[in-house]
């Protein structure tokens, strides 16, 4: 893609999260989009939304589980930009028409103590780096169509990380541990939408282990000469598929000793 075209594109996905209306598919309108211009389509969605006021706060990882890899056909992870007004107190309600189809994903969030960059950052780096981990909860959301209407070609890999890998919000519980306190592949969440569990699953489904989440941002950070910031927050991966969140819709997730975490969409 051209620059003019990357340019083109990060404004219609601002603006379909400013209106509420979604764009259409980009691996339509571009039928040799690739990764990399998927990226570049991002960072201009960034830039463009740090020109507005909007405030980095981190990071989240997505596609770390093999199903949702083999949905999209890719052997991936992906990633994308937190922002200062993507965060919601726990157990807060989500204000009216705020997302386009919103749903959610039950996680483990790190809070970073010390910056972290570089291609030979290791396991006990990251763990090194880790000023605490805590439940947590990713909202979806997505500013572009989820199925072509004229085809019916559903939304590719392309299209999810130009739209900031689908990222919209997140919410913290209170709870906060040392990374070590907890076995992290087997710390896990019971996730209810409205009193009814919906979807259960363990930290091993994040590439057997949600460290390898980290150090895998790390390492793919390193080849754009980025890193992670001490303060970062990292949305290590879900662990389970995506719960639709309706108008109305309570959601809880119950990570047993780990915590607990909410959150309403009004």
């Amino acid at each position: 893609m051209t620059p003019d075209q990357i340019t083109a594109a990060a404004k219609a996905l601002v603006q379909a999260e400013l209106t509420g209306v979604q764009t259409g598919l980009l691996s339509v309108a571009h039928p040799g989009i690739t990764l990399d211009d998927a990226y570049a389509i991002q960072a201009e969605v960034v830039a463009q939304k740090r020109a507005g006021g909007a405030r980095v706060i981190g990071w989240k990882i997505g596609l770390t589980s093999r199903a949702m890899q083999s949905a999209l056909a890719i052997d991936t992870p992906d990633s994308g930009v937190l922002f200062d007004d993507m965060l919601f107190p726990d157990g807060a309600t989500v204000p009216p028409r705020r997302f386009i189809q919103p749903r959610v994903e039950a996680e483990i969030a790190f809070v970073m103590a010390a910056p972290l960059a570089g291609a030979r950052i290791t396991r006990a780096d990251v763990v090194a780096a880790t000023a605490h981990v805590a439940p947590s909860l990713e909202i979806l959301d997505t500013r572009i169509l989820r199925a072509d209407p004229a085809t019916g070609q559903p939304r590719r890999i392309f299209d999810t990380v130009a739209d900031n890998a689908a990222n919209a919000g997140l919410v913290l519980g209170p709870q906060r541990h040392a990374i070590a306190a907890h076995d992290l592949r087997w710390t896990g969440a019971i996730v209810k939408r409205d009193g009814v569990v919906e979807e259960t699953g363990l930290g091993a489904g994040v590439l057997d282990d949600p460290v390898t989440g980290i150090l895998w941002l790390v390492h793919r950070l390193a080849r754009y000469g980025m890193g992670l910031a001490a303060g970062d927050i990292v949305l290590s991966g879900s662990f389970i598929r995506p719960v639709e969140c309706p108008p109305g819709a309570v959601i809880e997730a119950d990570f047993g000793p780990f915590g607990a975490v909410g959150i309403r969409f009004g």
